[in-house]
């Protein structure tokens, strides 16, 4: 059975801020966690590399693909969701600029978009046809995901039936990883 290695790009100057498809490049925090990361990989068996293509997460497919002779495969499918508006926001330059709408998006969510960003429903089909067309297509027995938090939560939340409280601490940390196994986490 095919495993995918989920992994989560390294930071960038925008954490803590909303960078759905902004593309910053990882910062000198970021290039630490890749090293930290390299280390924590260097057993497994990992026969491919896909990556969002996005830069934090081809630079961080990029570092573990040179540790393992492999070329990341870029797929835009992998992005994390266009927050539209609110790109590159911090949530308190959110409310300040219309607590109202802030609040009621915060009551809503995932049912209501970002003002013209992705809504979730577009952002997970997205997600879950990728996934499902990466083990379809995929002969490897381990291949890499390099994505978003975003990304990963909505594999944990839809496919593994976690609660949003525990993917949300899944994947808070940046270059974190979890492995995924056609609907269960191993």
């Amino acid at each position: 059975m095919n495993t995918l290695l989920f992994i989560r790009h390294a930071e960038t100057d925008l954490a803590g801020c909303f960078c759905g498809q902004l593309n910053p490049p990882v910062n000198e925090r970021g290039r630490g966690e890749i090293e930290e990361l390299l280390k924590a990989l260097k057993d497994e068996s990992i026969d491919a590399i896909y990556a969002s293509d996005l830069s934090r997460s081809l630079a961080t497919a990029d570092a573990i693909g040179r540790m393992l002779g492999l070329s990341p495969i870029a797929v835009p499918d992998l992005r994390e969701i266009d927050f539209g508006e609110w790109e590159g926001l911090s949530w308190a330059e959110i409310e300040s600029h219309d607590q109202a709408f802030a609040r009621r998006w915060s009551e809503a969510y995932p049912n209501l978009a970002a003002p013209n960003g992705e809504l979730f429903e577009t952002f997970q089909s997205r997600v879950l046809t990728e996934i499902d067309r990466l083990l379809a297509v995929s002969s490897q027995r381990c291949a890499a995901v390099v994505t978003h938090a975003g990304v990963m939560r909505v594999v944990l939340r839809s496919r593994c039936g976690l609660e949003e409280e525990e993917a949300w601490e899944r994947t808070k940390a940046y270059c974190g990883f979890f492995r995924y196994q056609q609907g269960r986490l191993v």
